[in-house]
């Protein structure tokens, strides 16, 4: 205890949070800041639902893709289906995809096509086929082998049981998990513009370089009622229509 006590200590000096003199004038630009940021700028309403429209339509593009690239990456990676030299490199190729957080895929497609919406689309449609394919493919191996088994007697090739054995018993989870990715796409593109990915993020940081916090403060609450909007609904959907699946939640 008492060394991870000291090296609590060390690190803490380390990083400047001894720093009293620097911690104490931060306090005080917080209550500047916190002055400046009220009240909300009715003037930013336009351009926010602008900007929110346009993260909608990114978030729910790049899931679409990513969907549609997910179910045939989850089922090549099945090992009740393909062999082992096929699920294994499928399985790595995904795993190397899902490491690499949206973020840092916005910042190659930016890179690569330029700023705006398209990089953030692009990225967010890889995020999405990285983790909708390890969801699918648990969910797809999950599925009752007596199915398997009862087509495979009636000599049925290998996509035909995947798709009139394991689509079916899967499509309750297949849907709630889309939902639930469309979701954590809306929340997670919004950050996507702070580097020049386009949506929301990027008027943020406009409204940040050019020091206009009210109008910073009115956009991040309209973020704050659409994602407050988006959970309402997409939890309404599963309660309702898909009440037996269990929503495995990403990490942030």
């Amino acid at each position: 205890m008492f060394l991870l006590a000291v090296a609590f200590l060390a690190a803490a000096h380390q990083i400047g949070f001894t720093d009293m003199p620097r911690l104490s004038k931060g306090l005080s630009n917080m209550v500047v800041l916190v002055y400046e940021l009220f009240p909300p700028s009715p003037a930013a309403i336009p351009s926010a639902l602008e900007a929110l429209a346009e993260t909608v339509q990114m978030a729910f593009v790049g899931t679409v893709i990513g969907f549609f690239l997910s179910l045939p990456a989850a089922t090549l990676a099945l090992r009740t289906i393909f062999p082992p030299y096929i699920t294994t490199v499928v399985r790595a190729l995904l795993g190397l995809v899902r490491t690499i957080p949206a973020l840092f895929w916005a910042v190659i497609f930016v890179i690569a096509v330029g700023l705006g919406p398209l990089a953030g689309t692009l990225a967010l449609s890889v995020y999405s086929l990285g983790y909708l394919s390890k969801l699918y493919y648990e969910a797809f191996e999950a599925v009752d082998q007596d199915v398997l088994d009862a087509l495979r007697c009636t000599g049925a090739p290998r996509l035909a049981i995947v798709r009139y054995g394991i689509i079916p018993e899967s499509m309750n989870t297949i849907i709630s998990q889309l939902l639930f990715m469309l979701e954590y796409n809306i929340r997670s593109s919004t950050v996507l513009g702070f580097v020049g990915a386009g949506g929301v993020g990027l008027l943020m940081v406009s409204y940040i370089e050019t020091l206009q916090y009210s109008s910073l403060t009115t956009v991040v609450a309209m973020t704050l009622v659409l994602v407050i909007l988006i959970d309402f609904v997409s939890g309404y959907v599963r309660r309702r229509f898909l009440p037996a699946v269990r929503v495995v939640k990403l990490k942030r």
